[in-house]
């Protein structure tokens, strides 16, 4: 085999593999405050961002219905900042959900199956 292809491989199993470590990104932290019935979140994620073709870039807050409530995009990798917080003001959630569900996306994998759930202290 020529040296051209087995740098190649090497190439491709390297990316492959690193693209793999990175796993799925996942919620680890939420702080909730409500204002007068709108919701801030702060939300600490942890993924092992490798750049810009893996990062996780964004999350969701998730009515019990399956309705998205508010969404927070990510425009940049996290690389040497993990794990990381970052927040969502606003969000208006109907009177009758007493809980929500906060889950992470990630440019590869897309949404993590695994939710964090958030008990909003309503009665």
């Amino acid at each position: 085999m020529s040296k051209y292809i087995v740098g190649l491989l090497i190439t491709i199993l390297l990316s492959y593999s690193s693209t793999a470590v990175a796993g799925q990104a996942r919620i680890i932290d939420v702080n909730v405050t409500n204002n007068n019935g709108s919701f801030r979140f702060d939300v600490t994620l942890e993924h092992a961002d490798s750049g810009w073709d893996h990062y996780a870039d964004g999350w969701e807050v998730v009515s019990p219905a399956g309705d998205v409530l508010g969404k927070r995009v990510l425009a940049h990798p996290h690389v040497n900042e993990q794990p990381f917080t970052r927040s969502l003001s606003g969000v208006q959630i109907p009177q009758d959900v007493k809980k929500v569900s906060i889950r992470a996306h990630d440019s590869v994998h897309g949404y993590n199956k695994e939710m964090f759930e958030v008990d909003l202290g309503r009665q």
